[in-house]
């Protein structure tokens, strides 16, 4: 099957065929490792897509994972002060 590119923002997308999304088992909002081997793109499911909650992470942080400020140095474009 031939699948043309479509703009999507600044990027480009694919349109995946609902039988090929059944076929794989995947749904909207599912993961895909995605590279370039040899000149292909090659797009592959990903069924444990690690997913975080800032309060389950914030509220792992002690003495001993808490870290000082980090400077950055002075603004030098659009960055709110």
């Amino acid at each position: 099957m031939i699948l043309h590119f479509a703009k999507w923002g600044n990027s480009l997308a694919l349109r995946i065929p609902a039988s090929y999304a059944r076929d794989l088992g995947i749904h909207e909002g599912s993961g895909a490792d995605v590279r370039v081997e040899n000149g292909r793109l090659v797009a592959l499911p990903v069924q444990d897509v690690p997913s975080y909650d800032l309060d389950e992470l914030l509220a792992g942080m002690d003495d001993d994972t808490l870290h000082a400020e980090v400077a950055t140095g002075p603004a030098v474009g659009n960055e709110f002060s």
